[in-house]
């Protein structure tokens, strides 16, 4: 069984019960704002439909999702970035939050958001030559406090720390070795494998003491989320909207127009 929106799809294997959420906007799921509201609404419809587990996985042969779309945040019609921001925010609180288990096939690069929708899961797969983390200082912005929460689930908080005000991107191989990930596969089937056998190991116990159990581990993050999470909003256009921010995403984008006439 399968369904399809615009920019995500969602297949469910009619013998495991478990549907697979791809992400479908080229080149590199750039998370703007129809992207975001599809995903949300992709997660809400697992949830749903008695489902029994969730995978997310890229339909781009070398990206999971590269993050926020950058050309939201540039000279940004400020109630469309409050827009993005605010779905981002629904986003990971839906992936964070929904009952049933859920794992991420990390099939490329996962850098900022991609990481934000990697960590939200229970479980990570990851293909080989890859890279992932929270690398938002760089442009000149911060992982909000809900979501370096969901970084501390899966890393010690010295080594979270240390990455976050470094900006690094771990490879596969480092983030096997600090606990960011939990497999590596050598391609995207054998990662969605993966996931599945993850999810597959909760067959025998009882789905609603599953899903209370997890909740008890996520319900401080999300009570604390629902808390600032206007405060969060208004701190995120404060940040994107300095000069000097702007200035930056600028010379970003200038640089990559260069990359790309370079390469033809």
């Amino acid at each position: 069984m399968s369904t399809a929106s615009k920019l995500t799809t969602v297949e469910v294997n009619d013998k495991t019960g478990i549907a697979t959420l791809t992400m479908c906007r080229p080149p590199v799921n750039g998370q703007n704002l129809e992207l975001l509201l599809d995903i949300k609404s992709s997660i809400k419809e697992i949830e749903n439909n008695s489902s029994r587990g969730l995978i997310i996985t890229s339909a781009s042969p070398k990206v999971f999702c590269a993050g926020l779309d950058i050309l939201e945040m540039y000279k940004p019609d400020q109630q469309r970035l409050r827009a993005v921001w605010t779905e981002l925010q629904n986003v990971w609180c839906a992936l964070y939050g929904i009952s049933v288990p859920t794992a991420a096939a990390i099939n490329g690069h996962a850098p900022a958001g991609g990481c934000l929708l990697a960590t939200a899961c229970e479980y990570r797969v990851m293909v080989p030559d890859c890279r992932i983390g929270l690398n938002e200082t760089q442009l000149g912005i911060i992982a909000p406090k809900w979501l370096v929460s969901g970084f501390l689930n899966v890393l010690p908080k010295r080594v979270a720390e240390r990455a976050l005000t470094q900006s690094r991107l771990f490879t596969t191989d480092e983030a096997l070795q600090e606990g960011l990930i939990d497999e590596i596969a050598t391609s995207k089937e054998e990662a969605v494998e993966k996931c599945a056998a993850f999810i597959g190991t909760f067959a025998r116990v009882n789905s609603v003491a599953r899903a209370l159990t997890k909740q008890q581990f996520r319900a401080d993050n999300l009570r604390q989320f629902h808390k600032e999470r206007e405060q969060d909003v208004e701190i995120f256009l404060s940040l994107v909207n300095r000069p000097e921010v702007q200035k930056g995403i600028g010379l970003y984008l200038e640089g990559l127009k260069k990359k790309k006439a370079n390469k033809k």
